[in-house]
Order: structure tokens, then C-alpha cells, then sequence
């Protein structure tokens, strides 16, 4: 029971930080939808460590193939924290909508990163079910 506890709370978090998301681009003050792109980056940040998991054994203290994934995973979340910032340096769209887009991204990448840490061990109930 705590599984469905914890995947109901990680699907919450989620959702406020996809709310932040939404309200930095559709506020009628902001109204710009570039900030949406940053959902490429949601979707591009687990392929990497699920592919690590995958691949190596657990055993090991420390292998490539999971060296890699941390840095791809990295590389990926600092392009998705920049992505606002450049938009609203450029002009094209503002600073509460840069901040409001920041926000959702900690919230959701927290959530993705709360995912891992709830769904990664070796017990009953893990990711590999579904």
C-alpha cells in the first residue's frame, strides 16, 4: 500500500509542477507558448538512467554505462533549466513567465528524481512492472 501512496503523491507533484508550467505560458500577460518546449526535456531525462539500469549490474560500485547516463541526465536538466532563461534574455517572453517555468521545472524533476528514489530498489513493487 505505501507503493500506491507514493506513486499518488509523485502524480501529484506532478501535476502542480506541470500547473507552473501552463501558467507561465497561458497567463493572458504572458501568453507565449515557447516556454512549452521544455516538455522535450521531461521526456528526454529518464531515457538515459533507464537505460543504465538496464544495462549494468547493480553490484558494481560505479560502471561507464551509468557514468555516461548521469552525465547525458545532467546535461539534459541544465538545457531545461536555460531554455527560460535564454527565452527571456532574447525577449521573448518575460521574467515572471521564466520564473513560473523554473518553478514547474524543479518541481517536475524533483518528481522524476522522487520516482527514481521511491521505484528503484529491488522489492515487489517497483518501475519494472509496468
Amino acid at each position: 500500500m505505501a507503493g500506491i501512496k507514493a506513486l499518488v503523491g509523485l502524480s501529484f507533484t506532478g501535476a502542480i509542477g506541470l500547473t507552473f508550467l501552463l501558467l507561465g505560458c497561458a497567463l493572458e500577460h504572458y501568453g507565449v507558448y515557447w516556454p512549452m518546449f521544455v516538455l522535450i526535456f521531461y521526456l528526454l531525462s529518464p531515457i538515459p538512467t533507464f537505460i543504465s539500469r538496464r544495462l549494468t549490474d547493480e553490484s558494481e560500485s560505479s560502471s561507464a554505462c551509468r557514468e555516461l547516463a548521469y552525465f547525458l541526465t545532467t546535461g539534459i536538466v541544465v538545457s531545461a533549466f536555460g531554455l527560460p532563461i535564454i527565452l527571456a534574455r532574447k525577449g521573448v517572453i518575460l521574467w515572471g513567465a521564466c520564473g513560473l517555468v523554473m518553478t514547474g521545472n524543479a518541481v517536475i524533476f524533483l518528481t522524476i528524481f522522487g520516482f527514481f528514489v521511491v521505484f528503484g530498489g529491488d522489492d515487489d513493487f517497483s518501475w519494472e512492472q509496468w
